[in-house]
């Protein structure tokens, strides 16, 4: 991300920014953005990306810092930047909670977000600020399916609900 030449709050950036397009769709699809439903999704989704964004920033620290880039990892520590990953997710699984009580989604949904708290629980244990082999399968693996999982079941939850 460009911003990384001078912020370390690059991972917000781009989530902030990739979150926007939750709302532009709803705005699309809805022709407004007056409920919360679109700005719960965009907050959802920046510390969703934010958090994923961290973890798999944590791997370029030491290239960070030698070309004199920002990032959370290269200011703080890969520790540090594993702890904000790991807050921005429970925040993830709370905004996501508050668009399944706003939009009066059913039970698939709500089963969805366990699933999807347990994956995100699970990606956090793959990595460790000693151990960043499993970063591909945490960033890449582990999001993907998150990102299904959410898409079936607030469509379940809509349905079927």
């Amino acid at each position: 991300a460009y911003t990384k030449r001078f912020t370390w709050l690059c991972h917000l950036w781009l989530g902030l920014v990739d979150g926007a397009a939750a709302a532009g769709a709803w705005a699309a699809v809805t022709a407004g953005l007056g409920t919360p439903i679109p700005w719960l999704l965009w907050a959802a989704v920046a510390v969703w990306i934010g958090g994923f964004d961290l973890i798999y920033a944590c791997q370029d620290v030491e290239v960070d810092r030698a070309q004199g880039l920002y990032s959370i990892p290269a200011r703080f520590g890969v520790a540090a930047a594993l702890r904000v990953a790991q807050v921005a997710h429970v925040f993830t699984v709370g905004l996501l909670a508050g668009v399944g009580l706003v939009a009066g989604l059913g039970w698939p949904y709500w089963l969805g977000l366990v699933v999807v708290a347990g994956l995100l629980i699970y990606e956090h244990s793959l990595v460790s600020p000693t151990d960043l082999s499993k970063v591909n399968l945490a960033f890449f693996t582990m999001n993907g399916y998150i990102a299904v999982i959410t898409f079936i079941a607030t469509l379940a939850g809509l349905w079927l609900g």
